[in-house]
C-alpha cells in the first residue's frame, strides 16, 4: 500500500509540498543560545583567576578589616580581625579577670576565628585555591556572614552598655564576623600573596622599613607595603565615624558587607590564568 501523500509520520504536509515545522524547531536556536551560555558560564566559573594584580583586591580587604575593627573595639572592647590584641586582652583578662568582660569577647573572637582558618583553608584546598568559583563563593559566604551580624545589630535587642555585656546579642556577632575575618588571609594565601592578610601589619612595618630598598623608584613590594596600612587606617576612620554616629556598628557592618559583595564582582569579572 503506497503511503498517503498528504501525511507522514511527523505530521501535516502544507499545500507548498514543505513539510510544516514542528513547533520545537521554531525555539531550537534560542535552546542552544541558551545551552551555549549556560556552558560558558559554567566553563568561565571553573578557571583559575589569574594572580596578576590581585594584589589590588586583597589591599582593598585592608579597608574592610579596618572599618570592622574600629567599630568592634568601639562598641565591644575586643577586635575581630586583628587577634594580636585580643590575645593580650585575654591575657590581661585572666591576670584580672573581674575587671572587665572584655577578654571573653576577645576570646571568642580568637576561637571563631581560628575555627574560621579551618573552614576556609579546607575550602580552597578541597576545591582548587583559585578557582573562580571557589573565591566568588568564599566572599559570598564571608558577605552573608556580616550580614547576618549586623542583621542583629539592627533588629535585635539593645544592650546598655555593649563593652561590659556578654550576651548573645555581643557574642553571637562577634563569633560571626572573626569567623569570616580570616577568609581574607586564607583568599592571600591561595593567590601567593601571603604578606597581604589583612589581618596583620605590625610583619609589614618591619618588613616596610627594613627594606633596602624603600627608597628606589621602582619597588612593587615596598608599595603594597605603604598602601596596606593606609587603607586600614582609611578603613579605620570610617569605622569609628560610624560607630559614634547613629548609625552605629551596624552601620560599619552594612559597609563592609557593601565592599566585600564588590569583592565578589571583581572575582566573577577578574581574567581567568592558566588551568
Amino acid at each position: 500500500m503506497s503511503p498517503d501523500p498528504s501525511s507522514n509520520g511527523y505530521g501535516a504536509i502544507s499545500s507548498s509540498g514543505r513539510h510544516a515545522a514542528p513547533h520545537v524547531d521554531e525555539e531550537q536556536p534560542l535552546l542552544g543560545v541558551g545551552q551555549s551560555l549556560k556552558s560558558g558560564w559554567r566553563t568561565n566559573m571553573m578557571v583559575n583567576v589569574r594572580r596578576d594584580w590581585a594584589d589590588f583586591v586583597l589591599l582593598g580587604c585592608y579597608v574592610v578589616t579596618g572599618l570592622l575593627d574600629s567599630a568592634s573595639i568601639s562598641t565591644w572592647g575586643s577586635f575581630v580581625s586583628m587577634q594580636t590584641g585580643n590575645t593580650v586582652y585575654v591575657g590581661l583578662g585572666i591576670a584580672a579577670p573581674h575587671e572587665s568582660t572584655r577578654w571573653i569577647k576577645s576570646a571568642t573572637s580568637i576561637v571563631f576565628f581560628c575555627i574560621g582558618s579551618v573552614f576556609f583553608s579546607f575550602f580552597h584546598r578541597y576545591f582548587s585555591p583559585t578557582r573562580r568559583w571557589v573565591l566568588c563563593a568564599s566572599f559570598i559566604m564571608q558577605t552573608s556572614l556580616i550580614i547576618l551580624a549586623a542583621a542583629i545589630l539592627t533588629f535585635g535587642p539593645k544592650s546598655l552598655d555593649p563593652k561590659e555585656s556578654i550576651g548573645w546579642p555581643e557574642l553571637v556577632p562577634i563569633a560571626l564576623v572573626a569567623f569570616q575575618s580570616c577568609g581574607q588571609a586564607v583568599a592571600s594565601r591561595a593567590l601567593k600573596y601571603n604578606a597581604l592578610t589583612s589581618v596583620v601589619l605590625t610583619s609589614i612595618y618591619c618588613d616596610l622599613f627594613s627594606d633596602a630598598n624603600l627608597l628606589a623608584a621602582q619597588n612593587v613590594e615596598r608599595n603594597r607595603r605603604v598602601a596596606a596600612p593606609l587603607l586600614l587606617f582609611v578603613g579605620a576612620i570610617v569605622g569609628g565615624i560610624l560607630a559614634q554616629s547613629s548609625f552605629g556598628c551596624a552601620g560599619a557592618l552594612w559597609v563592609a558587607a557593601a565592599l566585600k559583595l564588590v569583592v565578589v564582582v571583581a572575582w566573577l569579572f577578574w581574567p581567568a590564568g592558566t588551568k
